[in-house]
C-alpha cells in the first residue's frame, strides 16, 4: 500500500489580512507525480514556498516522511531529501553544463567549492556529472557554457543539478513556464524519465502539461482546494472548468 511522504493540515498563509493560502490539506503519496495546479492567483507558488520553508505559515502543519517540518529552515529541509527547483532557471551562466552539475555534487557531499583540487580528486564528480547530464538529455552540451543554452535546456540543466543533491522528493516550480512547444515536450519527457525511485510535486498552470504525466492533481483557486483526483476527474469537474475559463478552456 502506498504511503504518504508529504502532508499538510490546515495550511494557511495571510499577508496583512489577505489570505493567499486558506486551510489547504495536501497528501502526496510516495513514488507518485503530483501536480498542484490552478489559474493565475490561485495560491500555487505561495503554497510551494510554504512547503519548502521559504515562507512561514500563519497556521497549519507540514509533515515530511512523518516528521513535523513546519518550523524547519529551507537548508534543513533540503538535507532531509526535499529539494526544489525554481520557476526562474538558476544556473551559473559562465560555467559549463558539466561544471554546474559538478558544483552541485560537491555541495551534496560536503566538499568546498574550490577549483584547485587535483584532477584525480575531481574525477568521480566528473563521471557522475556526465551521467546526470546524459539522464537529462544534455550529453552533447557537456562543455557548453550554461549561458549559451536555450531556455528549455537551461531548465533541464537545473533539473540535473537538483538530481545531483540526490533528493527523495523533488518540487518543480512551473518547470515548463515560458517554453516553446518543443521545449515543453522535452521537459515532460524528462520528468517521466527521472521519476523512478523518487516522488515529484510540481506547480503548474497548464492542465495540458499534466494531463498524461501526473498520477494525482490538486486544483487550487483563491487559496483553497477546489478539486482533487486524476486528470479525467478534475478536467471534467464543472467548477474546475469554470475556474479555467479564459485560460486553458477558451
Amino acid at each position: 500500500m502506498t504511503q504518504s511522504i508529504l502532508t499538510t493540515k490546515g495550511l494557511t498563509k495571510e499577508f496583512r489580512g489577505f489570505v493567499a493560502v486558506n486551510g489547504v490539506d495536501l497528501d502526496v503519496e510516495e513514488g507518485t507525480i503530483h501536480a498542484l495546479i490552478g489559474p493565475n492567483g490561485a495560491g500555487k507558488t505561495t503554497c510551494f514556498n510554504l512547503l519548502t520553508k521559504f515562507l512561514t505559515p500563519t497556521r497549519g502543519r507540514i509533515e515530511y516522511k512523518g516528521r513535523d517540518i513546519t518550523g524547519m529552515k529551507p537548508a534543513d529541509v533540503a538535507r532531509h531529501g526535499l529539494v526544489r527547483s525554481f520557476q526562474i532557471s538558476a544556473v551559473f551562466a559562465h560555467l559549463t553544463a558539466l561544471e554546474n552539475v559538478r558544483v552541485a555534487l560537491q555541495r551534496a557531499r560536503g566538499d568546498s567549492f574550490d577549483f584547485w583540487r587535483s584532477e584525480n580528486s575531481l574525477h568521480s564528480y566528473h563521471d557522475r556529472a556526465a551521467e546526470l547530464l546524459e539522464d537529462v538529455g544534455l550529453s552533447e552540451y557537456i562543455d557548453t557554457p550554461a549561458g549559451q543554452l536555450s531556455y528549455g535546456r537551461k531548465r533541464a540543466l537545473e533539473i540535473a543539478t537538483t538530481l545531483a543533491l540526490e533528493p527523495q522528493m523533488m518540487l518543480l516550480d512551473e518547470p515548463t513556464a515560458g517554453m516553446t512547444h518543443e521545449d515543453v515536450e522535452r521537459i515532460v519527457t524528462l520528468i517521466r524519465r527521472i521519476r523512478t525511485g523518487r516522488t515529484i510535486l510540481m506547480v503548474e498552470h497548464n492542465l495540458s502539461v499534466v494531463s498524461g504525466l501526473c498520477d494525482k492533481i490538486t486544483v487550487l483557486t483563491r487559496g483553497r482546494v477546489l478539486a482533487e483526483g486524476d486528470y479525467a476527474t478534475v478536467s471534467a469537474n464543472p467548477e474546475v472548468i469554470a475556474a479555467y475559463l479564459g485560460t486553458e478552456h477558451g
